[in-house]
């Protein structure tokens, strides 16, 4: 796993899916600009009209000749300020506009990245993590990003610009008066310091409890049937409950280690503001101020005040926002399968001879595999067995390169295929596993989902080669009827029949049966031995089984037992050999015989 990334290389990351969007971005961020910049100047407008007020009300009082409102420059002011309004309205309309445009279509790119990324991961990336957690990296941890650029950087920019124009009019109308203001600053940072550091962590935790919450979910509804069969229905709530209870903890503590942020800013804010407001009346006494220009400069402490205390509300979004982006930016750095190979199929007639020649294997640092050696010819058929966990399905996983040698070499028709590129490779071959995978869509193009050029004639063909073309005339809608999200609207034995037309359309070089025909019923193995025998014929097989039919008619068995080959031959001559094969034919396989 790629260590974690640093947030400058997260953001940098990032800006790679923002760049195409700059212009919108920047029009956004310009809107921005312009709407703080109003905001900034209206309270000096304000209180020049509570100046003018001030005066006229002062003269009236004092009996001053001609002394009267003024109410067209009042009037004047508050057009002025009407104009500001308006003006800061439709730049925050336009900003709304600008971002949401950009920060969507961003996303957009990121999800689309992801996806294409996931596709290029080895299987070894999904064998060591849970299904639900790569799923709320693509799910979750987007929208937790989306929503912090969404709601937290306009809030950025303007806060920072707000800042820096409130202070810069605070020393225009008093110097001694901004310097004690100044006094938040210090006071905010440290608070701030103090309370994000501790809440990263906690935020950090709950991004991943979140992943692991995901990754529950989906295993518990995943097996719903067989929780339901087994009872286990208290066992499923104890286990999301546990999941749950950790997710809400980590929750709870990093949001409120981050709440209390604003109360401890507010509090300086106010003290600060009380602190001004006496020493204004003084200078407002002493005429060193207007008074409208106090009413301003309390207004502008709070303009401070507002970057500073959304610190506590943006910092939660902030930091799950760094947290969501360090997960994305990991996934999107992990080790890709390389796709080129310095040998192209693309002109090469396959024949199929398949050579393993002193692989070695194992999936951490202790070898599974330590010295097989297997030689097919073309079209040969041949069955691997071997009791369960022996490392038959691995031997056909190094085979399709699912999973890279770790010593010898695998080689088809004497191509190394670690030279050859992974998608030519992979067209070489057909996969029949026993858990079948069928997708939401109509019957059809489950099957030309093996080769999506194929006409419709040839869909039918591969149908009846599986012998599941009269299965689908008997469904009301024939091949254009649906199979729904979880396939469960089909018998196994008839997704599974799906599968091997799938596999025969293909075409394939290679075939593998991973014991294709466990989940089919006797009768209607029986019905596939002829189709499959015409599917085998002129084409290399590889057939994992554990019906004797099978077994007994292969050109070459291969027994497997912990990791290595330990027997090859015909039946005949493993049974001859009165070894490993001949233990597990009489315990295993000899049970079958009245069957077949």
């Amino acid at each position: 796993m790629n260590k974690k990334a640093g947030a400058k290389e997260c953001i940098k990351e990032i800006m790679v899916f923002v760049k195409p969007y700059k212009v919108k971005l920047f029009a956004a961020i310009a809107m921005v600009l312009l709407s703080t910049a109003i905001y900034s100047i209206n309270p000096s407008i304000e209180g020049a009209i509570t100046t003018q007020l001030a005066k006229d009300a002062g003269e009236i009082m004092a009996q001053t000749e001609g002394a009267h409102v003024h109410f067209d420059i009042v009037f004047r002011i508050i057009a002025i300020l009407a104009i500001c309004y308006t003006v800061r309205a439709a730049a925050i309309l336009l900003t709304a506009f600008f971002l949401t445009d950009a920060i969507q279509n961003t996303m957009h790119d990121l999800r689309a990245a992801l996806q294409k990324k996931i596709q290029r991961l080895p299987v070894r990336y999904f064998d060591s993590r849970p299904v639900g957690d790569v799923l709320s990296c693509v799910t979750n941890d987007v929208d937790t990003l989306s929503n912090a650029l969404q709601q937290t950087l306009t809030r950025v920019i303007s806060g920072v610009l707000t800042f820096l124009l409130a202070l810069t009019m605070m020393f225009r109308i008093n110097g001694w008066m901004a310097l004690v203001s100044l006094c938040i600053i210090p006071l905010t940072v440290l608070i701030t310091k103090l309370f994000v550091g501790r809440s990263q962590r906690l935020f950090r935790l709950q991004q991943k409890t979140l992943g692991e919450l995901n990754g529950t979910i989906t295993e518990l509804y995943s097996g719903f049937q067989e929780v339901l069969l087994y009872n286990k229905q208290k066992d499923a709530v104890k286990k999301f409950g546990d999941v749950n209870d950790r997710m809400a903890d980590s929750a709870f503590k990093a949001q409120f280690v981050s709440s209390l942020i604003s109360p401890c800013i507010s509090l300086v804010t106010y003290l600060t503001i009380g602190t001004v407001a006496v020493m204004g009346c003084f200078f407002v006494i002493s005429g060193a101020i207007q008074v409208g220009q106090l009413q301003a400069f309390i207004r502008y402490i709070w303009q401070i005040n507002d970057p500073l205390s959304q610190v506590s509300q943006l910092s939660a979004q902030i930091q799950s926002a760094f947290a969501a982006m360090g997960r994305i930016v990991t996934l999107l750095q992990e080790e890709e399968e390389e796709s080129e190979g310095t040998v192209s199929l693309k002109d090469r007639k396959i024949e199929g001879r398949v050579s393993f020649e002193h692989v070695q294997f194992g999936y951490d640092d202790e070898l599974l595999m330590k010295d097989v050696n297997v030689e097919v010819k073309s079209g040969q058929m041949v069955a691997i067995v071997g009791p369960t966990g022996a490392g038959k399905t691995t031997l056909m996983n190094l085979l399709m390169r699912f999973y890279d040698v770790k010593g010898g070499a695998i080689k088809i028709d004497g191509i190394d295929i670690r030279d050859m590129n992974r998608q030519e490779l992979h067209s070489l071959f057909s996969l029949v596993l026993q858990d079948t995978w069928l997708f939401s869509g109509t019957i059809y193009d489950n099957i030309r989902y093996g080769r999506l050029t194929a006409r419709k004639d040839e869909v039918i063909g591969a149908a009846k080669m599986a012998n599941v073309h009269h299965y689908i005339r008997t469904l009301s809608h024939g091949y254009d009827s649906m199979i729904n999200e979880a396939a469960n609207n089909i018998s196994q034995g008839e997704k599974q029949l799906l599968t091997i037309a799938r596999a025969i359309l293909k075409d394939p070089q290679i075939l593998i049966l991973d014991e294709a025909t466990s989940s089919v019923d006797t009768r209607l193995e029986k019905m596939l031995q002829d189709a499959m025998q015409k599917v085998m014929k002129g084409r290399t097989s590889f057939v994992i089984a554990h019906r004797l039919s099978t077994i007994r008619d292969a050109d070459l068995i291969l027994v497997v037992e912990n990791g290595d080959i330990v027997e090859q031959g015909t039946h005949e001559e493993l049974l001859a050999k009165r070894g490993v094969y001949e233990k597990l034919y009489h315990s295993q396989f000899a049970r079958n015989v009245i069957e077949e």
